[in-house]
C-alpha cells in the first residue's frame, strides 16, 4: 500500500477564499480528496503534517527566473541548475521556468542539453517545467542588463535552428517591432511556445499587431520597455499602455517593492488585476544569497553586478540587473506594501502564472486531481513546508 500524505490544521488558501477545519489527502503525487477534520480517518501508515494554523496553499510558480543560491542556469552545468531549484525550492517555489539570457548560439545550444540532464536528476529542488529563453531579439535602447555584443534581430534560419534543437523551450520572450519578429511570433504559437513582449520599444500599434500574431504575454512590465513617445512632434502609447489597453494581455511584475514602487504595484493590481498579473522573481544568482559582488549570467562570459538595497545593479549604477527575489518575497511585497488581499496575492504567485503556461489543469490551485504541490507559511509569509507532488522537499 502506497503512503497518503495528509495536510491538517491549516487555514487552505483556495483562489477566492480561505477555508479552516479542512485536511487535504494525497495518493501517487495528487490530491484525491479535501474532506471535513472531523471526517478525517488516518491510517496507521499515513503520512501527516500538522499545519499548526499556519496558512497552506498552492505551491508558488515562478515562469522568470535566471537562477538562485550562487548558482545561473546559463553556468553551463547541472550542478547549477539543481542548485538554483534547491534555493528557490526552500522559499516556496515548487515549479519554474529557467531562464536564459542574450548568449552565443553555441551557448544556447549547450543549455538545452543541460536542461535535460538536470531534470533527469532533480529530486530536491523546484520542479522545471520547461525552458524560457530572454533573446537575443531585443530592442538595443531596451537592453537593460542584456549583453549588447550579443543583440540581433530574428533570423529563421537561426531560431529554426534552436527551435529544431530543444523540445523544451516552453516560452521565448523578445521584441515585436524587429524585423521578422511577428513571423517568428507566428512560429512560435504554431507550437504552442508562449511568445511575449520583452525589452521593446514598440509603439501601441506595433503591441497591437504583435497580440493578433501571437504575443500575448508582457515580460516584467514597466522593466526594459517604452511607455508615452513622441516621434515626429506626435505622441504615441507605448507597450506599459498596450499592456492596459489590450484587456487579454496578460503581465507579469517583478514585485521586490525595488523594481516597482508601491504606486505601481497597486496601479497594477487596480488595472489589469490578478487574474492576468502574475508575479516572477527575475532573480540572478544572487537570491538568497548576501550583498556584495556577483555575476549575471554565465560565470565565463557573464557581466559583473553589484548587490545591494535588495537588488541587483549593474556596476555603474545606472540600472537594475535582475533581482534577487524569491517568491515568498514577492507574496509579501504584494501583502505589506501593495495592500493587496492575501487570497488575490497568492493567486497571483500560483493559478495566474499556471494558466499563463497553459498548466492550470494540474498546477496551481488546491483542488482534487491536481498536483499535490504545497507551501506551508505563517503570517508574514515565512516558509516552513514546500511540498512537491507529494514529496517535502523543504522542511520537516
Amino acid at each position: 500500500m502506497i503512503n497518503r500524505l495528509i495536510i491538517k490544521n491549516g487555514k487552505f488558501i483556495f483562489p477566492d477564499k480561505i477555508e479552516m477545519n479542512l485536511a487535504i489527502i494525497c495518493e501517487n503525487g495528487k490530491i484525491i480528496d479535501i474532506v471535513n477534520s472531523d471526517n478525517l480517518i488516518v491510517g496507521n501508515d499515513d503520512v501527516v503534517i500538522d499545519a499548526q494554523n499556519k496558512y497552506v496553499s498552492s505551491g508558488f510558480i515562478d515562469i522568470h527566473t535566471h537562477g538562485g543560491g550562487g548558482h545561473d542556469f546559463m553556468d553551463g552545468t547541472v550542478d547549477a541548475y539543481l542548485g538554483a531549484a534547491e534555493t528557490h525550492a526552500k522559499h516556496g517555489t515548487t515549479a519554474l521556468l529557467p531562464t536564459t539570457l542574450t548568449s552565443t548560439f553555441e551557448e544556447l545550444i549547450n543549455t538545452f542539453s543541460i536542461y535535460k540532464k538536470a531534470v533527469q536528476q532533480n529530486n530536491k529542488g523546484s520542479k522545471f517545467l520547461g525552458l524560457h529563453l530572454e533573446g537575443p531579439y531585443f530592442s538595443f535602447n531596451q537592453r537593460g542588463a542584456q549583453d549588447p555584443k550579443y543583440l540581433r534581430d530574428p533570423d529563421p534560419n537561426e531560431y529554426n535552428k534552436i527551435l529544431a534543437s530543444s523540445d523544451d523551450i516552453v516560452r521565448w520572450s523578445l521584441a515585436p517591432e524587429l524585423p521578422g519578429s511577428l513571423a517568428f511570433g507566428k512560429a512560435l504559437s504554431s507550437r504552442n511556445i508562449l511568445a511575449s513582449i520583452a525589452h521593446s520599444d514598440a509603439i501601441y500599434e506595433e503591441v497591437l499587431e504583435a497580440y493578433q500574431a501571437g504575443f500575448t504575454h508582457v515580460t516584467h512590465l514597466y522593466s526594459a520597455m517604452s511607455t508615452v513617445t513622441r516621434r515626429n512632434a506626435f505622441r504615441y502609447a507605448g507597450i506599459v499602455e498596450a499592456a492596459y489597453l489590450i484587456d487579454d494581455m496578460t503581465v507579469e511584475i517583478i514585485a521586490d517593492g525595488v523594481h516597482l514602487p508601491k504606486s505601481l504595484l497597486q496601479f497594477v493590481y487596480k488595472f489589469k488585476g490578478p487574474d492576468k498579473t502574475a508575479l516572477c522573481t527575475d532573480s540572478m544568482r544572487g537570491a538568497g544569497m548576501p550583498d556584495g559582488e556577483s555575476i549575471l549570467g554565465s560565470l565565463d562570459k557573464g557581466q559583473k553586478v553589484i548587490i545591494e538595497d535588495g537588488v541587483a545593479k549593474l556596476p555603474d549604477r545606472t540600472a537594475f540587473a535582475g533581482s534577487v527575489a524569491t517568491t515568498d518575497r514577492l507574496v509579501r511585497t504584494m501583502v505589506n506594501i501593495a495592500e493587496v488581499p492575501l487570497v488575490e496575492a497568492v493567486r497571483m504567485m500560483t493559478l495566474t502564472p499556471a494558466r499563463i503556461m497553459r498548466i492550470d489543469q494540474e498546477k496551481g490551485s488546491i483542488e482534487k486531481g491536481k498536483d499535490a504541490d504545497f507551501v506551508i507559511f505563517d503570517d508574514n509569509i515565512n516558509v516552513s513546508h514546500t511540498i512537491l507532488e507529494g514529496n517535502v522537499i523543504f522542511g520537516n
